[in-house]
């Protein structure tokens, strides 16, 4: 901890006393008496700081005190944070630990408040808010612009201007007029006699003597205003109980019309309290339900098997080329209607798992002229993952991802609707956000689950601003929903492999290596992996044409039961319904009849039903009977009454058919065309080539070109690691040596700038500072034309150049001396 920050032992006692000698006088200052460890405690607090790296300690003290920079460090701070430091915009400037104390307790003091007050103010010092020592604390000037009280932004304590600042343009004879109201004596000046109001407005005991003498209707019109805001309306002819008060300056004038509750008499009227109620430690997140931990765990696991299935089924749906892309890119809402019908979920859902899958790098758009989505070549390899691999790699794209699915529906900035798969979906703080829910469940006993409305308002408490929190409560909402469909957590609780999944993303944060990542992510997979039930090499079959699968299947045989047989019902068993459509395109995909019976005898646990071979052995001698080739199409059968019955029933007059010989028909229809509309009509056709082969028809898995899964947006710069924030305080720190070191007077640098000097006099200081050792004091101008001062121990001249340990930049480095625009020697001391 720096030596500026309070420390808890000593800051509890704190008093005013007089100023040291070596209280800084300037926030670059109090940064340049920091240890290097608080620097880059801010460095990693603010990492906006760090681009580009500041090249002295003045220069990041500017940068830490600009606007865009300091809203977005007070956004970050958690609710007692900001309230101390909303105080320190209303106290004194500069203001002592004891009076900021007194401030947020009042007069009565508060334990908990004097506990948490050194954490809070040590957080505001960490990244550089407030500055100085204990008896002389000081807001930075930006946050005091930002939180002190104005009529155009109030401040967030619902007070007013002080005294001075409200009669700053009020006329002599007013203030003395109010002062004499007031009790107290005429003094020979304006700034006197506000001094003398404002010592009565903050004397307790005088304060409330004149507050016993008025009217009921003036005390009631007070206890309105007192916790803000402090502002009301008058009438040129204010009531009686209205003008007591504005003619002892309990209410002054800001503009026509409006008067003000001045901030001393609101702080009296509140018992010294800046704030009405502050909140020094956060709402607890209390367990609200309890479930056996092995409950929780196998409600995970099986919330974890039904999304590998339903990740799968989207895929396998769009295997051949799933929907098209908008020109403005995403899913239409048509589309995303028929994969929540395919997936039979509901579109919010369907939404949710079409994100998850492209922000694991499962699906992209293809690329191609009639753009659509397909499957990545990513995908073929997470399919030959074990499924506790596939399910931790799912998770941890879902707790990284900045797209919020939640979002889609909904409307955006230009009031564009939100679609899936398309822009503006990405939230920088959603990894936070979810990342900081789960990290409330795990802190709760194992199998415990909270209130959902008491996760939020203990985010609320940790970022209060109002810019943001509408947006995390919702990202709030939508994680612990998604966690429970993703099988992280199970009956509202987090699973013992979530609690794993956790590890591995914290470790991810702390900047260790990808190898490291994966070996904690593969813990969690191991957690799950004795949870998921086992692949069945089995199904059972049912005299009614069905099959039962009582359990996931062996991706063989899924896959060739997908094809011989449809999907009638999901869940714990999956039912497959035989048909003739179905046993038709096993057939049609090159299976023969004697195939089909082969695996159903060797992949059921009970005997093949009759009806069931009695069904492929139909279907199959029918297969094939008629031939479909191009002629524009022609049917060809042996057998000329079958062509006789096809060209006497009348569903068969759309196509148009006409008889060329005994045993072939021909049609203007295309081949497609035809071989459905004999299907319809409940013939079995085969499709031949021009070789008169049979077709075999097989679907071709459509996959993208290698495609990287989507980059996380971050939430304005990235954090950055040990070694950048090591490296940035070495090169701050070598900047500000270079900056401060005391110099002697160049001739031409009388005035304080840069060292002007002839190239004979740069050379000849150079070269006597090669025999002496010494170092120099440059100006130095790059070829981007950026001018610089540094430090420098010319090692060698030569050729123009000059070669030299450069101490700002830590290193040697060589200058051409036509680019030095003057040297001058250090100080002797």
């Amino acid at each position: 901890m720096s030596t500026d920050e309070p420390q808890p032992t000593d800051s509890a006692s704190a008093t005013a006393s007089p100023r040291s000698a070596d209280t800084p006088r300037s926030l670059a200052e109090a940064l340049r008496s920091r240890a290097d460890g608080a620097l880059a405690a801010l460095l990693r607090a603010r990492p906006d700081l760090l681009t580009p790296v500041p090249t002295d300690l003045t220069q990041l003290a500017t940068r830490a005190g600009t606007r865009a920079s300091v809203v977005r460090a007070l956004e970050r701070l958690d609710r007692f944070a900001q309230q101390v430091a909303e105080t320190l915009a209303v106290a004194q400037d500069p203001t002592s630990y004891g009076e900021v104390r007194a401030l947020i307790a009042g007069d009565d003091g508060d334990a908990a408040v004097e506990e948490a007050l050194p954490r809070a103010l040590a957080t505001l010092h960490e990244q550089a808010l407030v500055w100085g020592s204990d008896d002389r604390l000081r807001l930075v000037r930006t946050a005091r612009e930002l939180l002190a009280p104005a009529p155009q932004y109030p401040s967030p304590t619902g007070l007013g201007p002080t005294v001075a600042e409200a009669t700053a343009g009020m006329s002599p004879t007013r203030v003395q007029e109010i002062v004499a109201a007031a009790g107290l004596p005429n003094t020979h000046d304006p700034v006197s006699a506000v001094e003398s109001l404002t010592a009565l407005f903050t004397d307790r005991v005088r304060m409330s003597a004149l507050l016993d003498e008025a009217p009921a209707e003036s005390v009631e019109v007070l206890s309105r205003l007192v916790w803000g805001p402090p502002y009301g309306q008058v009438t040129a002819d204010p009531a009686r109980h209205l003008r007591w008060l504005m003619d002892r300056g309990l209410l002054l004038p800001t503009a026509p019309g409006t008067v003000v509750l001045p901030r001393e008499a609101a702080l009296h009227l509140r018992a010294g309290r800046a704030h009405r109620a502050p909140e020094p430690t956060p709402p607890p997140v209390v367990a609200a339900r309890e479930t056996r931990p092995q409950v929780v765990d196998a409600t995970a696991a099986g919330q974890a098997y039904t999304a590998l299935a339903t990740v799968e089924e989207l895929l396998k749906d769009w295997d051949e080329g799933g929907p098209g892309v908008l020109r403005a890119g995403g899913l239409s809402v048509r589309d995303l209607k028929r994969t929540a019908v395919a997936l039979d979920l509901p579109e919010p859902l369907a939404a949710f798992w079409v994100e998850l899958a492209y922000a694991a790098g499962l699906v992209a758009s293809d690329g191609e002229a009639d753009e659509r989505y397909a499957a990545t070549p990513a995908y073929d390899e997470w399919q030959e993952l074990p499924a506790p691999e596939r399910w931790s790699a799912l998770a941890t794209a879902w707790l990284a991802a900045t797209r919020t699915a939640g979002l889609i529906g909904g409307r955006d900035g230009k009031d564009r609707t939100l679609s899936a798969l398309g822009p503006h979906l990405d939230r920088s703080a959603a990894p936070e956000v979810r990342r900081r829910v789960l990290d409330l469940l795990a802190a709760l006993p194992e199998g415990a689950s909270p209130d959902a409305d008491a996760v939020l308002t203990r985010l609320r408490w940790e970022r209060p601003s109002p810019a943001s929190q509408d947006l995390r409560s919702r990202i709030a909402r939508w994680t612990l929903n998604e966690a429970e469909l993703l099988g992280i957590t199970g009956r509202g609780a987090l699973s013992t492999h979530g609690r794993a999944l956790l590890d591995a993303d914290a470790e991810g944060d702390d900047g260790t290596s990808p190898a490291e990542q994966a070996v904690a992510a593969a813990r969690a997979a191991r957690l799950l992996a004795p949870l998921l039930p086992e692949p069945l090499d089995h199904v059972l079959l049912q005299a009614d044409l069905t099959a039962v699968a009582p359990g996931p299947l062996e991706r063989p045989l899924a896959d060739a039961l997908a094809v011989l047989a449809d999907v009638e019902s999901k869940g714990g068993a999956t039912v497959f319904r035989f048909t003739p459509g179905s046993v038709r395109r096993a057939l049609d995909a090159g299976r023969s009849a004697s195939d089909l019976h082969a695996f159903l005898a060797a992949h059921s646990r009970t005997p093949v039903p009759q009806p069931l071979a009695y069904l492929i052995d139909d279907v199959a001698r029918r297969h094939g009977h008629l031939r479909i080739g191009a002629a524009s199409a022609y049917v060809r059968c042996d057998d000329e009454a079958l062509l006789n019955e096809i060209l006497a029933d009348k569903r068969s007059q759309g196509l148009r058919l006409r008889r060329l010989a005994p045993t072939v028909l021909a049609t203007q229809a295309d081949p497609g065309t035809l071989l459905d509309g004999l299907r319809a009509m409940g013939f079995a056709p085969a499709a031949e080539s021009a070789e008169g082969d049979v077709l075999i028809t097989r679907a071709h898995a459509h996959r993208t070109p290698p495609r990287s899964a989507p980059e996380p947006v971050p939430d304005g710069p990235p954090l950055p690691d040990a070694t950048l924030v090591g490296a940035a305080v070495r090169a701050i720190r070598a900047g500000d040596l270079a900056s401060t070191a005391p110099r002697k007077e160049a001739p031409a640098a009388a005035d304080g700038r840069l060292p002007r000097t002839t190239a004979a006099e740069t050379l000849a200081t150079m070269q006597a500072a090669v025999l002496t050792g010494e170092a120099v004091w440059i100006g130095y101008v790059n070829a981007e034309g950026a001018a610089s001062q540094r430090v420098i121990a010319p090692v060698r001249v030569e050729g123009g150049f000059v070669t030299a340990y450069d101490h700002t930049a830590d290193e040697v480095r060589t200058y051409p001396l036509h680019r030095i625009t003057g040297v001058a020697e250090l100080a002797d001391d």
